[in-house]
């Protein structure tokens, strides 16, 4: 199994390719709705390595953190960070 920041650069390589595949519909003048496809494709894909890194951060940092005293913090800084990633 792939450590997780391994995981997380591969899948953002395939993201990178994947809008990159984008720009070149746009130059080709490619049909619209097959370009809407794939920015959907790409947003779901982003969304994906969002969620992968806030699991990470929920069960490495944040819980560290509450382990030490500092849940309060913690999780106001969480909240804060969910809410800039789901706007």
């Amino acid at each position: 199994m792939k450590a997780p920041r391994e995981d997380i650069l591969q899948r953002l390589r395939k993201i990178e390719g994947q809008v990159r595949g984008l720009q070149r519909m746009v130059e080709e003048d490619r049909y619209c709705l097959e370009i809407l496809t794939q920015v959907a494709a790409a947003r779901a894909a982003l969304d994906s390595v969002g969620l992968k890194v806030l699991d990470g951060h929920a069960r490495g940092c944040l819980a560290s953190a509450i382990r030490s005293g500092q849940a309060e913090e913690s999780i106001d800084e969480l909240l804060a960070a969910l809410e800039r990633y789901m706007k």
